[in-house]
C-alpha cells in the first residue's frame, strides 16, 4: 500500500484497447455530412439538457461520447460545418431559470475523454512532444480521481466565502449560495495558513476555487431508503442525488441530504504564490478545503498507467463514486503554453473507467406497453448490487436488440449500469446456458388490451394503436385535456390518474358521456387533511372542470385530431389536415394518397392516420364524441392576418407579466414570425422577461437585439417589429 492507500497493477483491467468502436449505423452512413452533423448536434443538445438540467440522463456516457466523437470527426473532415452553435464549441451544462444567474470569473471548461489506454497514451505522447519532454527533464503530471458529482465554483473575497455557483453552461452558472452554506466541509473563511500564499495576505483579493459536490454512498443508500418508505421515486445514483439536492429551492432540504465536496481547481492562479497543480492542492488543504487524498504526481506514462490501474482496482472500496482518472499537466506554465480548445483544456484528459459488471440469472422477459403504444421487452432477473444500488430489471428495447444480444430466459447474464446510471443487459454467458432455453418472440396481440399489434415497414418497434388500451389510457387522457389539445383547465395529471384508477375514465369519450359532476367531486386528490381524512376534488372545482369539459366541445377538428394522440400527428399536422379536409368524416374516408398529398404530410404520416382509423375501437370512440356534441368540423377562417413579421425569428425567455409565453409565441406566428427555443446568430430578437437566464446571456454574447415586454406589446399591437 502506498501513500495514497492504494495498491494494484495494470494487468488486463482495461479490456482490449484496440477494440473497434461502434459504427454509427446505416442511417449515419447514408446521410450527408451536413445533415448528419445537424442530427448529431440535435441529439447531443437533447441528451445534455436531460443530463445537466433535468438530472435525468437518457443515454449512457459511452453513447454520448461516441456521438460527440463522430461529430468531431465530421467537423475535422469538413471545417466549414463548424459553427458557434455546434456542440463541439460549447461546454456541457445548462442554466436553470429557477436560480439567479452568476457569471464565472473564468470559463469552466469540460475535459476531453480517453476511453482506453491507447487514447490516453496518444494524449501523453502528444503533450510530451508539445512541451519538449526529455529523459533528463520529463513533463510531470498530476493524477486525480474523477469524482462523479456536480461541478461548483466557490468565490472568496477578503478571505471570506461570498458566493457559490454551479457550472451551468460553463460561462454562466446558477447561484446556489444558500444551499452550499449548508455543506459542512466548505470553509466560510480561508485558514491563516493558506493566506500566506495569497497576495496581500488575502486582503482585497477575490479567489474562485472549483470542485465537485458529491453524496457519499452510505448517505445515498439512506436517502433512497427514506424515499422508498415515503413512496417517492428513488434517485438513480449518487450523482443525480447530489445534483438534485444542491438545486433545491429550500436550503433546509439540502441541509438534510449530507453532501460533501472535493476541491481541486482555481479560476485564475495569478493571486496565488503557487506554480503547479501539486502545489495548488497543498495550498487548498492549508486553507481548510476538503481535498481528495488519492492523487499522485507522475513523471512517466508507466506511472500514470499504474495510478489508473490502482484507482480502478480500489474503486469499490471508496465511499464515493468515481468514473475515471483526470490527468493534468502539473506545471501551470505548461498549462498556459498548451491553452484550450473551444470546449476543453489541452493540458488535461479524463481516462474513463468501464462500467462495473455483475452476473445474475434472467428469470423472465416481460413485455410492457408504453404510453405511445410501443411494446417493449424488459428483462427481469435476480436482484444484484451494481454501482451503488440494487437492480432487478432492465429494458431490452426491442426485438432486434433481444436477438442481437441473444438472451433467453434461464440464461446467466452479465449486467451493468451504463454510464453508472441506466441498468443494461450486456449479454449471456453462453457456457452456462441451460438446455432447452427458448428464443424469445414478440406477442402478436397487445398484452394489455388484446388488440392486434403492428410493425411498420422500416421500423423495429411493435405497437398497439387501440385508443382504449388501458396501458396507454392515462397519458392519452392527460394529453386530451392539455392546452394545445382540448384545453380543459383543472384536469391535472394527478386528478386524471386518480379517475383512471377509480374506473371513471378509460378513453377520451368518457369525459363527455360518462363523467359526472358528482363523481368528479368525490375523486380523491391523494392528499390528506390534518385529521388524516382524504381530500377530494370537491363540488366547486368539479363544477368548474365540467364547465370546461362542456366548453371544449367547440374547440374544432384540429384540436380533436391533435388530442386523439395519433402517431406523427402533432399540432401543426393536425391543423393542416383539418384545414384541408374540413371534417372528420372526410378525413376518415380519405385514401392514403389523398392524405399524403396534403402539403407537409407525406406517406409516413398518411399511413399512421389510416392505421389509426382502421382500428374499430378508435372509430367507435370518435363516433361517441360526435354523439356527445363534440365538434368534428373545422370552422371556416377569416382572411389571414398580414404577414408583417415574415422572415423574423423570435426567442422568448424569462417570465412575462402580461402574456403567457406560449400565447405570445402563437400571436407572433400569426403575424408570420418564427418562434425558436434557442438563440443563434440567425435570431432576430430575444424577448426577455423577469429572471431571464442563459438565453439572455447568449443573446448578449452574439449581439442579438434584446426586447422587453413593452416592446413585445407594441409588436403584437401594431404588427411591426423595431429596426434590428
Amino acid at each position: 500500500m502506498d501513500e495514497n492507500g492504494m495498491t494494484g497493477t495494470q494487468g488486463s483491467l482495461f479490456g482490449d484497447a484496440s477494440a473497434t468502436p461502434a459504427f454509427p449505423g446505416k442511417a449515419a452512413e447514408a446521410a450527408s455530412p451536413r445533415a448528419r452533423a445537424a442530427e448529431l448536434n440535435r441529439l447531443l443538445n437533447t441528451y445534455a439538457y436531460s443530463y445537466y438540467a433535468l438530472d435525468k440522463p437518457q443515454v449512457t456516457d459511452a453513447e454520448f461520447d461516441r456521438l460527440l466523437q463522430e461529430l468531431q470527426a465530421i467537423e475535422a473532415a469538413h471545417p466549414e460545418l463548424v459553427g458557434p452553435e455546434s456542440y463541439t464549441q460549447r461546454v456541457g451544462g445548462y442554466v436553470s431559470e429557477q436560480f439567479e444567474p452568476v457569471r464565472h470569473a473564468q470559463r469552466m471548461y469540460s475535459i476531453d475523454d480517453a476511453m482506453n489506454l491507447a487514447e490516453l497514451d496518444e494524449w501523453l505522447a502528444r503533450t510530451d512532444e508539445a512541451l519538449g519532454s526529455t529523459p533528463e527533464h520529463p513533463v510531470a503530471y498530476t493524477c486525480e480521481l474523477k469524482i462523479d458529482g456536480l461541478g461548483v465554483a466557490l468565490t472568496y473575497k477578503d478571505a471570506q466565502f461570498v458566493r457559490a455557483a454551479t457550472r451551468g453552461d460553463g460561462t454562466t452558472g446558477e447561484n446556489v449560495t444558500a444551499n452550499v452554506l449548508t455543506i459542512r466541509d466548505i470553509p466560510h473563511a480561508l485558514a491563516e495558513a493558506g493566506l500566506a500564499k495569497v497576495a496581500d495576505g488575502g486582503l482585497g483579493q477575490s479567489v474562485e476555487v472549483r470542485g465537485e459536490v458529491y453524496m457519499p454512498k452510505h448517505s445515498f443508500v439512506r436517502l433512497n431508503e427514506d424515499a422508498d418508505a415515503a413512496g417517492r421515486e428513488p434517485f438513480a445514483n449518487p450523482r443525480n442525488a447530489a445534483a438534485g439536492s444542491l438545486r433545491q429551492k429550500d436550503p433546509k432540504v439540502t441541509a438534510h441530504r449530507d453532501l460533501e465536496t472535493f476541491i481541486y481547481a482555481v479560476a485564475d492562479e495569478a493571486p496565488l504564490d503557487v506554480h503547479s497543480q501539486w502545489q495548488f492542492l497543498e495550498w487548498l488543504r492549508s486553507c481548510g478545503f476538503s481535498v481528495n487524498p488519492n492523487a499522485r504526481r507522475c513523471t512517466s506514462a508507466a506511472e500514470v498507467h499504474d495510478f489508473c490501474a490502482e484507482a480502478l482496482a480500489h474503486r469499490e472500496d471508496l465511499d464515493y463514486d468515481i468514473d475515471g482518472v483526470v490527468v493534468k499537466v502539473d506545471s501551470f506554465a505548461g498549462q498556459a503554453a498548451l491553452g484550450f480548445t473551444a470546449r476543453a483544456p489541452r493540458w488535461a484528459i479524463a481516462f474513463k473507467f468501464p462500467p462495473e459488471e455483475k452476473r445474475t440469472v434472467l428469470r423472465e422477459i416481460r413485455v410492457q406497453v408504453g404510453r405511445t403504444g410501443v411494446l417493449t421487452p424488459v428483462a427481469e432477473f435476480d436482484p444484484v448490487l451494481v454501482a451503488g444500488s440494487t437492480i432487478a430489471r432492465a429494458t431490452l428495447h426491442n426485438i432486434d436488440e433481444v436477438r442481437r444480444k441473444n438472451v433467453r430466459v434461464g440464461d446467466t447474464i452479465v449486467v451493468h449500469k451504463a454510464g453508472d446510471v441506466i441498468p443494461e443487459v450486456v449479454g449471456p454467458v453462453l457456457d452456462l446456458r441451460p438446455e432447452g432455453a427458448v428464443e424469445f418472440r414478440m406477442p402478436s396481440t397487445c398484452p394489455s388490451c388484446g388488440s392486434p399489434v403492428i410493425r411498420e415497414e422500416g421500423e423495429v418497434a411493435y405497437r398497439c394503436v387501440s385508443i382504449d388500451c388501458p396501458a396507454q389510457a392515462t397519458e392519452r387522457l392527460i394529453h386530451w385535456g392539455s392546452r394545445n389539445a382540448m384545453d380543459i383547465d383543472g384536469l391535472g395529471d394527478e386528478i386524471v390518474s386518480r379517475m383512471v384508477e377509480q374506473g371513471l375514465l378509460s378513453d377520451v369519450a368518457d369525459y363527455y358521456d360518462q363523467l359526472t359532476e358528482g363523481a368528479l367531486a368525490d375523486v380523491s386528490t391523494g392528499r390528506q387533511s390534518v385529521d388524516g381524512d382524504d381530500i377530494v376534488v370537491g363540488k366547486v372545482i368539479a363544477k368548474k372542470v365540467m364547465a370546461q369539459v362542456e366548453e371544449s366541445k367547440s374547440r374544432g377538428l384540429s384540436r380533436v385530431l391533435f388530442g386523439l394522440g395519433i402517431r406523427h400527428v402533432g399540432a401543426n399536422v393536425a391543423s393542416a389536415l383539418a384545414k384541408h379536409f374540413g371534417s372528420m368524416q372526410a378525413l376518415v374516408t380519405a385514401t392514403d394518397e389523398e392524405i399524403a398529398a396534403v402539403d407537409g404530410i407525406g406517406p409516413k404520416i398518411a399511413a399512421s392516420v389510416r392505421e389509426f382509423f382502421q382500428v374499430q375501437k378508435n372509430v367507435a370512440v370518435v363516433e361517441r364524441l360526435r354523439e356527445a356534441g363534440v365538434v368534428l368540423e373545422e370552422e371556416a377562417r377569416g382572411p389571414e392576418a398580414p404577414q408583417t413579421l415574415a422572415g423574423l425569428t423570435f426567442v422568448l425567455t424569462g417570465t412575462l407579466e402580461k402574456y403567457n409565453r406560449t400565447d405570445a409565441g402563437n400571436r407572433l406566428k400569426v403575424l408570420g414570425a418564427k418562434v425558436s427555443g434557442s438563440v443563434s446568430k440567425k435570431t432576430s430578437f430575444v424577448v426577455a422577461g423577469a429572471a431571464a437566464g442563459s438565453k439572455l446571456t447568449k443573446a448578449e454574447q452574439l449581439g442579438v437585439p434584446v426586447l422587453d415586454e413593452d416592446a413585445l406589446d407594441r409588436i403584437l399591437t401594431t404588427g411591426e417589429a423595431p429596426q434590428a
